[in-house]
């Protein structure tokens, strides 16, 4: 609940610290005091917009800071600030400011924080629509406020809106996955024949994987071979024949051998002689490995070329590696067979976006029903209240409207809206076209009562709802307000005496001048301030001692 209000500058007010209660507070005071003001303040921090007129003249700036505490965060309000990463831990109150400041007078800015926090108008707003609900003579927030209406009859319904809200997500994504499963197929249909020849192009290359790797190498030593192959040729002629390198040392070996023995001289020689011949042996055997290994075959090394293009041609044409060719076929496969057995996976997938269809359908059927016969409850609950409230000949409908396909969703095929004829025989219309601002406001209390279950923002202010009526009305306007303030907190700016003595607590809001300076201040009564102050709303500028029994009376009864 708004446990306070500290303002600063505002119009006629130069800094006012107030405190509120649970339950029904009244705020009074004669016309002109200033009540006006401090529903202006609220406003600021509600998100209405900033008037260069409302700071105090002789000020250049003006502040408002409105306090809520609550037992637990109302859900819907914890989601807005979430959505904006505002914490607010367990027990700590929501404090909620907005500052203005004028240039030159005539523009002026506005800045809003919540717990300290910068945010925007918009946000506010939102923020404001789970703490405040203001009821008063040109109201279009509320109750009034048509987008609310079919919220506040589910509530009174006591409808499972999130099991309809469930089947029509479940819904739209069956209709989701079929879209995209009907395209992808579509697509892939377009493409059949390419991919059929691209396939079969692939099919009868065969690519492997690694394949390209194992062929530029193999066609890298043919290469070196080519280049080679004439420096081999001459190598092996010096190494091969009878007059060869290898042959000299080897037939001149096999004479110094027949002679070493004669002095240990030719015997060394003899084994220098046999280790070069094992040497040059073993250089003959690597040239002729060598000569194997970069044997020249230019019919081989075209095929290894011829192959090695194709590859690379395919692999360029499919936008991968050659490596990547082998599973780029596989789901030109997979792409194949989908087409294939594309029809039988669209005909489940219609079935189930049929069935989720069906079940939303079923789901958003019984909503509407229950919309029907909630509202029929209501209609009748507010009627059973407007007599009282001197509205004896208006009648209160709930209209229940089927909303075209295009505009269902997950609240549901129906969009629901308030509706009041004042006049017996006149056409039901919106309640803000065709009732006076008195009116309106009882209207509005009537299905706050009717409504009072429900639950609402966490502090309810009525502005004049008691205007222009009095006696027996204003004593029944003024049992329903406290009927409605019981475990919550609803303020009343009124005029009549009936509905401020039920109050709980009870503000005066009052002017004085010093002769150059005007200024509104508020307190809060104690008892016999409130005798008075009934005793003054009775009897005018003289209180008599009649009034001030009659006031007593009056507090006494409620």
């Amino acid at each position: 609940m708004l446990t306070g209000l500290s303002i600063r500058n505002i119009v006629l007010i130069e800094a006012l610290d107030l405190a509120f209660r649970s339950g029904l507070g009244v705020l009074t005071g004669e016309t002109g005091a200033g009540k006006s003001i401090l529903l202006d303040s609220l406003g600021l921090v509600l998100g209405d917009r900033a008037d260069a007129g409302l700071i105090r003249a002789g000020a250049d700036q003006a502040s408002v800071t409105a306090t809520f505490e609550f037992d637990r965060l109302p859900a819907e309000l914890r989601s807005v600030l979430a959505e904006a990463d505002i914490e607010v831990e367990p027990g700590e109150p929501l404090i909620i400011r907005r500052r203005l400041k004028t240039d030159s007078g005539s523009a002026v800015g506005s800045r809003a924080f919540v717990n300290d926090q910068p945010v925007g108008m918009a946000l506010l707003r939102d923020v404001a629509r789970s703490l405040v609900e203001l009821h008063g003579q040109h109201d279009d927030r509320g109750l009034v406020n048509v987008r609310g209406h079919r919220a506040l009859l589910d509530r009174y319904a006591r409808a499972d809106v999130a099991e309809v809200a469930a089947a029509w997500d479940k819904w739209r994504a069956a209709e989701a996955v079929l879209a995209e499963a009907q395209a992808r197929i579509a697509a892939a249909s377009a493409e059949q024949d390419l991919l059929i020849a691209h396939l079969a192009d692939l099919t009868a290359l065969a690519p492997l994987v690694g394949e390209e790797a194992e062929l530029a190498e193999q066609r890298a030593s043919m290469q070196k071979g080519e280049r080679l192959s004439g420096d081999l040729v001459e190598l092996q002629h010096l190494w091969a024949g009878s007059d060869s390198a290898l042959a000299t040392l080897r037939s001149a070996s096999r004479r110094l051998d027949r002679i070493a023995h004669e002095h240990p001289l030719l015997a060394e020689a003899l084994e220098a002689l046999d280790r070069a011949v094992i040497e040059a042996s073993e250089a003959e055997d690597k040239l002729e490995k060598a000569a194997d290994a970069l044997l020249h075959d230019p019919l081989l090394l075209d095929r290894i070329e011829t192959r090695l293009f194709d590859l690379r041609a395919a692999g360029r044409k499919h936008g991968c590696t050659v490596d990547e060719l082998p599973q780029r076929m596989l789901a030109m496969r997979a792409a194949l067979d989908g087409i294939e057995g594309g029809e039988v996976a669209i005909a489940k997938l219609k079935r189930a976006a049929q069935d989720a269809g069906l079940d939303y359908r079923a789901k958003a059927e019984g909503l509407s029903v229950a919309r029907a016969e909630a509202g029929k409850q209501l209609d009748a609950a507010v009627a059973a209240e407007l007599a009282p409230l001197k509205l004896d000949a208006a009648r209160f409908r709930t209209a229940v409207v089927r909303l075209p396909e295009d505009r269902w969703g997950p609240q549901g095929v129906d969009a629901a809206e308030f509706l009041i004829s004042t006049n017996p025989g006149a056409d039901f219309a919106p309640l803000t076209k065709i009732a006076s601002g008195g009116e309106l406001s009882r209207f509005v209390l009537a299905l706050k009562v009717a409504l009072a279950e429900q639950g609402g923002a966490a502090t309810v202010i009525f502005d004049e709802i008691d205007r222009g009526v009095g006696g027996a009305v204003a004593s029944a306007i003024g049992e329903r307000l406290a009927r409605l303030a019981q475990g919550g907190q609803l303020l009343a700016v009124t005029h009549s005496p009936q509905v401020a003595a039920r109050g709980t607590a009870h503000y005066l809001i009052a002017k004085a001048s010093d002769g150059s300076v005007t200024r509104t201040s508020v307190a809060l009564l104690d008892a016999k301030g409130r005798q008075e102050e009934i005793a003054r709303m009775l009897s005018g500028a003289e209180i008599t001692p009649e009034a001030r029994a009659q006031a007593e009376r009056l507090l006494e009864q409620a």
